[in-house]
């Protein structure tokens, strides 16, 4: 073949195989992923994953290391005719290549049955855990704290070094609740509850995804962990308790209330004890997304009341019909909703 034809083939080769490698930059580096777990579970998902990879890579490099052995050394000779000499099989050979997959077998069984078990453990009634019901809507996560009365959405906060039971169920269509850094992936099903645990060995804040696709908007379902320490989570079970702050009639954040009451307040709930239809704002104003998705600031703030199904297509939010100058004081409102 000439040099020419064959740098035609090996070119596009390569070019897919920095495309595929560089998605896997985000992956190897320092922030928490699957192959850079940050929690006991993902840990052991992990060392599952490289178990099955580690005798996989072994059988096949011996595999095509038989195989050309073979090939080179039994291949037709220079000038031979007529067909080799035929032999039986040896029973010694035939015992080797079964028992060595059955105990490639049971090295890869053992761990995997009892990972298994070990990770369905139900720690829904464990005084040790946290209780933790997620929700799944089109397209945002809803998040209740039973044990303390609390609801919220969008940021999940969990203590460090701490097991966190979660019932998983979805208010309209299947969704897949995954916290990639965390561990594996767990499906919401309408009408089902669903529970598994995972634990974060690390304060910071980690990414969360739905990874079932679910309608329009998707790829823009996410949601963030904010894993904190347990005297912070306490101050923060604590804040979500305490009413919302009332404005004063005389403050310049009156008319924006007045129209959040008008407009908002039949379907959001600002109350973090109160449930509601849609996302429960309160603490708004101190969580990192918009919409899970868009910066917290006034403009992508503004742009979402106005229009969401720009931002996020599909999206269950009705647009509100309100002048510039009510879309003005409302987004002021909201940036006025934090946590004492």
């Amino acid at each position: 073949m000439r040099p020419w034809k064959l740098a035609k083939r090996l070119v596009p080769l390569f070019l897919l195989f920095t495309l595929v490698l560089s998605g896997c930059s985000s992956i190897l580096g320092d922030d928490p992923s699957p192959l850079n777990p940050k929690g006991s579970v993902g840990e052991d998902q992990l060392f599952l994953i490289k178990l099955s990879l580690f005798v996989m890579t072994g059988v096949l490099v011996i595999v095509f290391v038989l195989f050309g052995y073979v090939v080179i050394r039994f291949r037709k000779r220079k000038n031979q005719t007529g067909v080799p000499k035929q032999t039986e099989g040896s029973h010694v050979l035939e015992i080797v290549w079964t028992v060595i997959p059955l105990v490639l077998l049971l090295i890869l069984a053992v761990p995997m049955v009892t990972q298994t078990f070990a990770l369905a453990k139900d720690y829904s009634e464990s005084e040790e855990a946290e209780q933790v019901k997620v929700i799944g809507h089109q397209f945002w996560w809803e998040f209740q704290y039973p044990e303390h009365g609390i609801y919220t959405a969008q940021d999940l906060v969990i203590p460090v070094n701490t097991k966190i039971a979660f019932e998983l169920t979805s208010a309209d269509v299947i969704h897949s609740f995954w916290i990639p850094g965390l561990g594996g992936k767990m499906d919401t099903n309408p009408g089902m509850t669903n529970k598994f645990y995972l634990d974060a060995e690390e304060v910071g804040t980690y990414k969360g995804k739905c990874a079932e696709l679910c309608g329009a908007s998707h790829a823009l379902m996410d949601f963030k962990v904010q894993v904190v320490t347990q005297e912070e989570y306490e101050a923060w079970v604590a804040s979500m308790k305490e009413p919302s702050q009332a404005v004063n009639e005389q403050d310049a954040l009156a008319q924006g209330q007045e129209i959040f009451k008008a407009k908002c307040m039949s379907c959001h709930a600002i109350d973090g004890t109160q449930p509601g239809v849609y996302p429960n704002l309160k603490g708004f104003a101190d969580r990192e997304l918009v919409a899970g998705i868009k910066e917290n600031n006034a403009e992508w703030i503004r742009k979402w009341i106005d229009d969401p199904q720009s931002i996020k297509p599909g999206t269950l939010m009705p647009n509100v019909d309100l002048t510039d100058d009510e879309l003005d004081a409302l987004t002021e409102y909201l940036q006025s909703l934090k946590l004492e």
